[in-house]
């Protein structure tokens, strides 16, 4: 069946919407529009393409087959389309009222938002940043829905469809209280391997330092994983646990709690942090402003 050559392509924008939340209420929220607008969209919708696009199981709906077809074409059309119009813009900071959706670890976030927030306060004081925990893998599927404007940490792959840009370079270092009983001046390997380790894992099966211990033939002994940077080194000050953590971090916290910070008996080189979004979006001038902001906060690289 072949399209009106009149299709009301506001019926895309509806679309969109209710793929995102499967939901008409939702739908009807996230467009500012009432519910029985969209409902009567949805109809238009199903009749102009000879499909019901999304079928009520339960209390939610589920898209058909030939929705989820159409989901990302429409949405990365409707993007080409908002991208053409914003091109000729000219964004101004001082004035703008633009809310940002950010991607980031809880260490990133500490490093990071602290300074990016008194720089906006400075020049771009009506902007709003949304900060969401961001995952060990790149979230690839919440970049092209438009649901993140970008995500700041490190990341093993980056799909040729997304922008990269560096944003710092860190290393690791041992962080253990003060007065650890095992521990006084540098540490070597032996020392490393007898004591007990909290690992902040990130979601990740497997870090840096075991890699390299693994390629030695070696492993440490851990008695604590959490997913959490902050917490990590507040668990190591109160106890004999010790914590690989990334350099400004543990400076960080080394100023503030009973910590001692130690070099690694083994050179493991830096790992470096990346700001990521959709490369069509390279001509949103807010959002590359943003990135730029980001970029040169970046601090002295730890290479």
């Amino acid at each position: 069946m072949g399209v009106h050559p009149n299709f009301d392509l506001n019926l895309l924008r509806v679309f969109d919407a209710l793929m995102r939340e499967q939901n008409v209420s939702r739908a009807a929220e996230r467009l500012a529009l009432s519910q029985p607008a969209v409902s009567n969209a949805l109809s238009r919708l199903r009749e102009l393409l000879g499909d019901p696009l999304l079928v009520r199981v339960g209390r939610s709906m589920q898209p058909t087959p030939r929705a989820l077809g159409l989901e990302a074409p429409i949405r990365a059309a409707l993007q080409q389309i908002e991208q053409s119009l914003n091109a000729g813009e000219v964004f101004e900071p001082a004035t703008s009222r633009q809310r940002f959706s950010i991607a980031v670890t809880d260490y990133v976030e500490l490093i990071c938002m602290p300074r990016l927030i008194d720089h906006l306060s400075r020049e771009a004081p009506g902007i709003r940043l949304d900060i969401r925990h961001l995952s060990p893998s790149l979230p690839a599927d919440a970049l092209d829905k438009g649901e993140l404007d970008l995500v700041l940490g490190r990341f093993e792959a980056i799909p040729a469809r997304f922008s990269r840009r560096h944003w710092m370079s860190e290393t690791l270092q041992l962080a253990l209280r003060r007065e650890h009983p095992l521990v006084r001046g540098d540490v070597d390997l032996d020392t490393f391997l007898r004591l007990r380790h909290l690992w902040v894992h990130g979601g990740q099966t497997r870090g840096m330092v075991d890699q390299w211990l693994g390629e030695q033939g070696l492993c440490r002994d851990i008695l604590y994983t959490t997913p959490n940077y902050l917490q990590a080194a507040h668990i190591v000050a109160g106890s004999e646990l010790v914590a690989v953590l990334p350099r400004e971090l543990a400076r960080h916290f080394a100023a503030l709690l009973p910590l001692q910070l130690v070099d690694l008996p083994f050179e493991l080189g830096p790992f470096h942090l990346e700001i990521v979004s959709l490369a069509q979006r390279q001509r949103d001038a807010a959002l590359q402003w943003l990135i730029e902001q980001i970029a040169a906060l970046g601090g002295t690289d730890a290479v």
